[in-house]
């Protein structure tokens, strides 16, 4: 039985690698078969076919029948996917439960200060990091407004802004709440005017229509600013350099001050 490579990796999305996907779908097309056959339908090794065979049982995608020879029968795609979902989401909750469970532990406390000890040890100068993909470019902003003590200063175009309030809205909220100015410029159309009325529960909004750069400066320290053309770039190859310079982060937030003014 021939599969299609492209097949096989959206098989993949079931969590199998690709031995596991091609036994599972020659296993589906007889709907019960012994090991050998299958190895020789999907092309796998019989070195391994047991051991493939074994794990497919474990996680729930066949049953293995009684009888000589042993003999496997394949379980409705369909349960599978529920048996598949069921799964992600018990691990899920564990890892959810353990990650709660660290937060305020001697652990993550030995951590932080490993860290903070870490940070203080290195030259300002040398404080800079490139940062790739918008995924986490948000993550490495999320986090610097949620380290802010005083102020958040954020850049961005009008479709940045919509993002931005999908992604960090909760985030605004709480910071603003422990008194932390937020200021964001935009260049602002009716597209963006119900983000603008949520965000302004948190934030000052101001409308820029000459600036077309994206930038986001936290407490006058520290700086992040992005490279691409947010509309001409795909998230993916969106990037960014961050940058703890008090000096140039005070001076360009002044500036931009100067200019809403």
């Amino acid at each position: 039985m021939i599969v299609q490579e492209s097949f096989l990796k959206k098989i993949k999305d079931f969590g199998l690698n690709s031995y596991e996907a091609k036994i599972w779908t020659a296993l589906l097309s007889r709907g019960v078969s012994t090991a050998g056959e299958l190895s020789d339908i999907a092309g796998v090794p019989r070195s391994r076919s047991y051991d493939i065979l074994e794990s497919l049982e474990k996680k729930g995608f066949i049953v293995m029948k009684i009888g000589k020879p042993i003999k496997y029968m394949a379980i409705p795609p369909e349960e599978v996917v529920d048996r598949v979902k069921k799964k992600v989401l018990i691990q899920a909750e564990e890892q959810n439960k353990m990650l709660e469970q660290l937060k305020g532990s001697e652990v993550l406390t030995e951590l932080n200060l490993l860290h903070t000890q870490g940070v203080d040890m290195v030259n300002p100068a040398e404080l800079t990091a490139v940062i790739k993909g918008r995924n986490q470019i948000y993550n490495h902003l999320s986090s610097m407004i949620k380290g802010a003590k005083k102020s958040v200063v954020l850049v961005t175009t009008e479709d940045g802004l919509i993002s931005k309030h999908k992604h960090f809205g909760s985030v605004f909220k709480k910071m603003s709440d422990k008194g932390v100015k937020i200021r964001i410029m935009a260049p602002l159309t009716g597209k963006s005017k119900d983000v603008v009325g949520e965000l302004k529960k948190h934030a000052d909004i101001s409308n820029i229509k000459s600036l077309g750069a994206r930038f986001c400066i936290v407490d006058d320290k520290e700086l992040a600013f992005m490279l691409m053309d947010d509309s001409k770039v795909h998230p993916t190859y969106d990037s960014a350099v961050w940058v703890n310079t008090p000096v140039f982060a005070e001076t360009l937030s002044k500036a931009i001050h100067k200019a809403e003014l």
